[in-house]
């Protein structure tokens, strides 16, 4: 029986940071992780057509900084910072603080494992032929500069009896070295059939002891299911 361990967890302070960064203590560090969940569940489930990738939140003693990760930064926005603002007092009644919310946009949605599970999720709730989900989403992310990507799914694809996996892959996937830059998402498409479980891993090069990037080849495609 195999073991996994999360691609992100597995190189945190190594070449990827924390989502949430605050200190707590007993009870009031459950509170806050709550509070965390909260969050990210409003953002993610209200504002779900704004390409949301990531939700990264810090604390202070008297403010909460949360930054929106999105592809599309105008949908958030809104006409003069009207959505915005409604964001930002809506989290304020959550918190009990005073919130601050930034945007920061996505400029490469193909290369970012988050928005590329979404894009294969939505397509398959759509009744789009899985094999041309994924052989779209790995061009996509080989043609803007991609050095690898895995994309998986699994469930009863095509409407089948059984359950099955498959994947598709090209470029190099490095899952054991911890200075690879390794992009990693999941996201769950609900079908008549039943949920479809989508994976995705993205590899974009390796990270220097400097903090600079580091050049690496590219072997052939591999593809299997």
């Amino acid at each position: 029986m195999g073991r996994k361990v999360h691609p992100v967890g597995f190189r945190l302070k190594i070449v990827k940071d924390w989502q949430g960064r605050w200190f707590a203590k007993g009870r009031r560090y459950a509170n806050q992780l709550h509070e965390d969940l909260k969050i990210r569940q409003k953002i993610q489930t209200e504002y779900a057509h704004g390409a949301i990738a990531l939700v990264d939140i810090q604390r202070f003693p008297n403010l909460v900084h949360v930054t929106v990760h999105t592809a599309k930064p105008g949908v958030l926005i809104g006409g003069k910072g009207a959505t915005i603002k409604k964001v930002r007092e809506e989290l304020t009644v959550t918190c009990g603080m005073p919130v601050k919310v930034d945007i920061a946009e996505i400029t490469a949605p193909d290369l970012n494992a988050a928005l590329i599970a979404q894009n294969v999720a939505s397509q398959l709730e759509r009744r789009i032929s899985h094999q041309r989900a994924l052989k779209r989403a790995v061009a996509q992310a080989m043609r803007v500069g991609a050095q690898g990507i895995k994309v998986m799914v699994s469930g009863r694809l095509n409407g089948s009896d059984m359950t099955r996996r498959e994947w598709v892959r090209e470029g190099r996937v490095p899952l054991q070295t911890l200075r690879a830059n390794l992009d990693y998402a999941r996201a769950t498409a609900p079908t008549t059939y039943g949920g479809i479980g989508v994976k995705v891993w993205v590899y974009t090069g390796t990270v220097a002891a400097d903090g600079s990037a580091e050049k690496a080849e590219t072997p052939a495609t591999k593809q299997g299911d």
